[in-house]
């Protein structure tokens, strides 16, 4: 077994690095010891991992398939080094979070930090679905989304449910109204965030189960450019109650006649639930009251 891991981490390397040389370079060995471990591995199994022309280097498909493993492996062999080298007291470590805004990441980060204050926190905010990305992509250890995850490859608890909103400036129409009936965004110059965002997700599914067509007027990739649009008089926002950033010059609508809502959830690899750290924050954000 040990044999057939150290061929992996090389089989590893080359496909992280594009290959051969930059792989034992990373790896502090030579060359031909990378070479040789993973043409043993390729003959062990009689399979063809990398295709070669020259010193260019792709992966197969079976290679592919492989590197989606070993990447696994890999951050698993690392959470368990972070574990034994801080005797399971998490006093040393790096947590990477990808997130879809900051307003419950900053939260949980400081409910995190108190009881690990050592933790090394980097962030990265993005929709829903590019969270989760990150998070296949081992590029982040959880994922702060907002809606439910059908995914048997990850594991979710939830943190909090939140009421979807429209808000208007002081020259809309509607303007001073407590609630609107979702028909009557049709037709309206809707400002929405970008496909893949979970509160127009949201807003889509309730208005296709009541045969209204929900169309943007604006598309725009961020919370805050939906909200200057507004501002500026360009239409009408979508937002998750919690998040609308309160101006003079705007006002919030419910809508009475549909629940549409926003589930904030904390998401890690179903495999990665009992890395120390993970199961730290997990805990943190399952302690919020």
């Amino acid at each position: 077994m040990a044999v057939v891991f150290t061929h992996l981490r090389s089989f590893h390397a080359v496909a992280q690095h594009h290959g051969f040389t930059a792989a034992a370079k990373a790896m502090n060995v030579s060359q031909p010891t990378v070479t040789s471990q993973v043409r043993e591995l390729e003959e062990r199994y009689g399979v063809e991992l990398f295709l070669r022309q020259g010193r260019r280097v792709e992966l197969t498909d079976s290679g592919k398939a492989l590197f989606e493993i070993s990447s696994r492996i890999i951050k698993l062999h690392e959470d368990a080094e972070e574990l034994l080298s801080s005797s399971g007291q998490l006093t040393t470590g790096h947590l990477r979070i990808a997130a879809v805004g900051p307003f419950h990441a900053t939260e949980m980060v400081s409910r995190f930090l108190a009881r690990y204050p050592a933790i090394k926190i980097t962030m990265l905010l993005g929709n829903s679905h590019q969270s989760l990305t990150r998070l296949l992509d081992l590029e982040a250890d959880v994922a702060i989304v907002a809606h439910m995850v059908d995914d048997n490859r990850i594991y979710s608890v939830p943190f909090s449910t939140h009421e979807v909103v429209v808000f208007v400036n002081e020259d809309h129409p509607w303007h001073g109204r407590e609630t609107i009936r979702i028909r009557e965004l049709e037709d309206q110059r809707l400002i929405l965030r970008e496909t893949g965002s979970t509160t127009r997700r949201a807003l889509e599914e309730v208005a296709a189960k009541a045969n209204v067509i929900i169309a943007p007027f604006l598309e725009i990739g961020s919370r805050e450019g939906v909200w200057k649009a507004v501002e500026r008089g360009l239409g009408i926002g979508v937002v998750a109650d919690f998040e609308f950033v309160a101006h003079p010059r705007l006002s919030t609508i419910r809508i009475s006649d549909a629940k549409i809502a926003t589930e904030y959830r904390v998401a890690c690899l179903a495999d990665r639930q009992y890395s120390r750290k993970i199961d730290a924050f997990l805990a943190s954000v399952k302690d919020k009251d």
